[in-house]
């Protein structure tokens, strides 16, 4: 059993805790008791500490005993906390998706000898771990996936809920997106290109352009088009684009606009969700689609999107563990996914646990 120091206690934190509490020794940490308390109540033997990442003597004294680490923050706090964990020695798997370019943190990381897989959950993550994988057997001329999550039973005017915290959500819809586009690195707005699809499972859904692709556009760059959509009810975007050119996501007015998506976006307890994800892989001579549908599941109460995100996490963390990745350095998902059977060992601990991702 390892001792797994785990930061964030939110939906998806509360997953990954209870799913790592099975095997090993997990030391929770957040600056929200009720959660601590909430979560300790469902699995006695995780240890928790009120925790404040933002104080690095703080964040260095609790990770101090730390086997590898486990980071769920939101994205604003993602990158100094990373940098922090990495200056401690420690190795770590990151889901907080940090608007900066943690791969620059890689010198630093082959420094102190440490293994750091970032945006390990589920996009990014599986369709970087898919890609990394099939780009050592073929020739890819095209990739791209479409992801979601969403209420079983939409609510207007909104339809929808945030299985993770606003703020992300926001940051998704105001962030330029790049996209590769015949070779050529090219940057639309959030929120634009809307289009319909039928989605196996679902039906008719709308998808739009967002800042997904991350690494995958530097470490992925031979691939000639890359896109990443994001999936929501028809309508959403639209209603999205019009709080943006109104001013409610700019520095003056985002606290509270955060204050009433919190309350408004909030998933209630035991509000069924899915999470549905298409991915296309194409060469010259082979097509390829994964699909994943996935539910609220009403045995464990948890939410589609923090199984789908966490337990890839989780299956990240058992990975570094069990010595199936033992590089130095910060790597995105599609760098493990390329070396030996990684992506066949998550494939496999995410079966184990209903995630199925299929190909059709």
């Amino acid at each position: 059993m390892a001792n797994i120091y785990q930061i964030g206690a939110g939906l998806i934190g509360r997953a990954m805790a209870l799913d790592l509490a099975k095997d090993h020794n997990v030391f929770l940490g957040d600056n929200n008791l009720r959660f601590l308390k909430s979560i300790q109540l469902e699995s006695p033997s995780i240890k928790t500490q009120v925790l404040d990442v933002k104080n690095s003597k703080e964040l260095f004294d609790f990770i101090s005993p730390a086997d590898i680490v486990l980071l769920a923050v939101p994205g604003f706090l993602g990158y100094q906390t990373l940098k922090n964990i990495i200056l401690q020695k420690k190795d770590v798997v990151d889901i907080s998706f940090a608007p900066e370019d943690n791969t620059q943190l890689n010198a630093l990381a082959k420094i102190n000898e440490v293994t750091a897989v970032i945006d390990a959950g589920v996009a990014p993550g599986i369709p970087n771990f898919i890609l990394g994988y099939h780009n050592k057997f073929m020739q890819i001329d095209s990739f791209e996936y479409y992801v979601g999550g969403l209420p079983k039973n939409p609510i207007g005017p909104y339809n929808y809920k945030a299985p993770f915290s606003p703020i992300d959500v926001i940051e998704e819809y105001t962030r330029p997106a790049r996209m590769m586009i015949d070779s050529k690195i090219v940057t639309k707005s959030a929120l634009s290109d809307i289009e319909l699809i039928d989605f196996l499972n679902v039906g008719l859904l709308e998808t739009f352009n967002t800042d997904g692709l991350r690494s995958l556009l530097s470490t992925m760059s031979h691939i000639p088009n890359m896109k990443e959509k994001t999936i929501r009810y028809p309508g959403h975007a639209k209603l999205m684009k019009m709080y943006r050119d109104d001013g409610r996501f700019d520095t003056k007015k985002i606290d509270k606009t955060i204050i009433k998506l919190f309350k408004e976006w909030k998933l209630n307890p035991g509000e069924e969700e899915f999470t549905v994800m298409d991915i296309i892989i194409k060469s010259k001579d082979k097509n390829l689609h994964y699909h994943l549908y996935d539910e609220y599941n009403k045995k464990t109460n948890s939410s589609s999107m923090s199984r789908t995100t966490g337990y890839t996490a989780t299956a990240t963390i058992n990975l570094i563990l069990n010595e199936k990745f033992t590089k130095k350095g910060v790597f995105p998902p599609e760098l493990v996914g390329s070396e030996d059977s990684c992506w066949l060992y998550i494939n496999k601990y995410l079966s184990k646990r209903n995630i199925n991702i299929d190909l059709i």
